[in-house]
């Protein structure tokens, strides 16, 4: 399948999904909206996503080893290997910020089975979601935003926002007791929202899933504050050396399990199925033809896998399709991440 094929599912209309997540009303949330907060809060940066803007695209497998069948009829848990494209970042909308340990890591996945199906996917680091609404999140952006005279959030505008708030008082709690680990390679990386698996017998359950690492070998300790990039050059580093693999993990829900509040863990009791590997095999600086011109939109599944009652899920589609058009049609620049520069100067 061409890159072009692949990109095309981006452009999608923002306004049904909004409509059918229920989040968008007249007076509320509209996807222009939502990504005028974005340009606010980190400025305007033509050509780049509006949140998640820096970022390195990748390519790869997914080694399915049939497991996942059990509660899920996509061919991309049939016994196989699929062509996997994928795009590592940091959260934010500045494409050349400085690498730090508390940023969260984020890595989108797409996977291309057989048929001309597609499974899109975009995971973080952290093992609950801030937010339970987009409302919530549309807030607390306004409440981070630094202030002029500190470079810092306003202490009271925090405050304020996780009164009202508690879930995601409670969300950053869960966060705080895991901390990061030292490098993208051997980050762990949740896909927060639920999604409804379907097998071959119609049995339907409530799933997530987390990309757990098979390496764990990246330096630990401070950074060099010299290294604007040191969490993408060690990468770009693990990858020249060989193939970096991450076991997908499928956690089954039971039905006392929320699907909606991707604030809320599921007990470690669960059962899982290991479904297989993912493999990354080589990283790419973002230019035309990777993931750079990919929408990662969470609600482009495959049959067998369908959204579930987070309004999330709706919300992200919308807000990621108004991103994509608007930087579709900006100027490009460089992107901060050089693969070639970063072997070069090894």
């Amino acid at each position: 399948m061409g890159m072009t094929t692949v990109a095309g599912v981006a452009a999608v209309d923002v306004g049904a999904f909004a409509f059918a997540g229920g989040w968008l009303r007249p007076d509320a949330l509209t996807p222009a909206r939502f990504v005028d907060r974005f340009e606010h809060a980190y400025g305007r940066h033509d050509g780049f996503r509006r949140n998640h803007a820096k970022g390195l695209s990748a390519s790869g497998t997914f080694q399915s080893n049939g497991a996942g069948t059990a509660v899920c009829k996509s061919t991309v848990f049939k016994a196989g290997t699929v062509p996997v494209i994928g795009r590592f970042s940091l959260s934010g909308g500045l494409p050349d910020q400085p690498d730090k340990p508390d940023t969260v890591r984020g890595l989108a996945l797409l996977f291309l089975p057989p048929g001309g199906q597609q499974w899109r996917t975009a995971m973080v680091n952290i093992p609950v979601f801030v937010d339970s609404t987009p409302q919530g999140f549309y807030e607390r952006l306004l409440a981070t935003k630094p202030v002029p005279e500190t470079g810092k959030p306003d202490p009271q505008l925090m405050a304020a926002f996780l009164a009202r708030h508690p879930e995601s008082a409670a969300a950053m709690k869960i966060i705080n007791q895991s901390p990061p680990s030292s490098g993208l390679a051997n980050s762990t990386f949740h896909g927060l929202n639920a999604f409804h698996f379907t097998n071959d017998t119609g049995a339907t359950a409530p799933v997530r899933w987390v990309a757990v690492p098979l390496q764990n070998g990246q330096p630990t300790g401070a950074p060099p504050s010299a290294q604007n990039d040191y969490l993408f050059d060690a990468l770009i580093e693990a990858v020249a050396r060989g193939p970096l693999s991450w076991r997908l993990i499928l956690t089954i829900g039971g039905p006392e399990d929320p699907t909606n509040d991707a604030t809320k863990r599921w007990p470690d009791s669960r059962p899982t199925i290991d479904a297989g590997t993912i493999t990354i095999n080589a990283v790419q600086t973002e230019a035309a033809g990777n993931a750079r011109d990919i929408n990662f939109d969470p609600t482009v599944l495959p049959d067998g896998i369908a959204v579930s009652d987070d309004p999330l899920l709706s919300a992200r589609s919308a807000v990621y399709a108004r991103s994509f058009t608007r930087r579709a049609a900006e100027p490009k620049r460089p992107s901060e991440v050089n693969v070639a520069q970063v072997r070069d100067e090894r």
